[in-house]
């Protein structure tokens, strides 16, 4: 339950729809002047190096931000967090999703992340407490049960598992179905990943039973690496900002050309 680390996949396509995405809707969210409230369950390390061992040994990050940032705008919210990103720690540096919160976010918004795994947890203190992150050591979901509804009320809760524990599949609606009746108004996202076999279809099913108005948005991508399980990644988005789905339109034109 605690093995995975995400520096072997920063960066990676599926990296790239989530954060985009999440920058897109922490910029909209930002246009009123009312404080936010942001919290992640699963956060990681918060920031990676793509010249690392673990970046180049797997090749995902070559085949992702690398190959498509072109993509993006200068003034589009996730170039400018990639160039931020940059500035502040070099140029093989790439923000994982706390740190694309944290430098979308404003002086007067909140951001609480969970992070279990003691080493990860050790390097989000370091990379995040400067940007005014609290951190938790304990499970997201607990997390995310204790601090709902958040003050500030409005905000956003990123879910996004390693999907290593196989019963995730069935907990993680339960979470969402929880936290969303304490917490009707919260943007809540779930990302997960595309695999051969489908093992998320019923999860999908389920989610968009409870949720139909939520916005499912689903990218494929060629394999990164010969053998490599992951052919896509998706989004599902209970209560997503105005336009969101226009943008994830335009995103997904974009994964079509690979």
């Amino acid at each position: 339950m605690l093995s995975y680390q995400h520096g072997y996949h920063a960066g990676n396509l599926a990296d790239v729809q989530k954060h985009a995405m999440l920058a897109w809707v922490l910029a909209e969210l930002g246009k009123k002047d009312k404080p936010l409230s942001y919290m992640e369950t699963h956060a990681g390390r918060g920031l990676y190096d793509l010249g690392s061992g673990e970046a180049l040994k797997t090749g995902e990050a070559a085949a992702g931000i690398q190959r498509v940032e072109g993509w993006f705008a200068q003034d589009d919210p996730y170039a400018k967090v990639l160039a931020e990103t940059r500035r502040m720690h070099g140029p093989r540096a790439y923000p994982g999703s706390p740190l694309v919160a944290a430098l979308t976010l404003r002086p007067q918004d909140r951001i609480t992340l969970a992070e279990l795994h003691p080493r990860e947890g050790d390097a989000l203190q370091r990379n995040l407490a400067p940007h005014g992150a609290r951190i938790e050591r304990r499970d997201g979901a607990e997390m995310a049960l204790t601090l709902t509804p958040p003050t500030p009320r409005r905000g956003f809760l990123l879910i996004d598992p390693s999907w290593e524990v196989k019963d995730e599949y069935a907990t993680v609606p339960d979470l969402m179905e929880r936290v969303h009746r304490r917490w009707n108004v919260g943007v809540l996202m779930l990302w997960y990943p595309l695999l051969p076999d489908e093992r998320h279809a019923p999860m999908l099913r389920r989610l968009e039973r409870s949720f139909p108005d939520a916005l499912r948005h689903e990218v494929r991508f060629p394999p990164a690496r010969p053998g490599h399980g992951m052919v896509g990644s998706g989004l599902f988005t209970v209560n997503p900002p105005w336009r969101l789905d226009e943008r994830a339109a335009w995103l997904a034109e974009r994964f079509v050309t690979l």
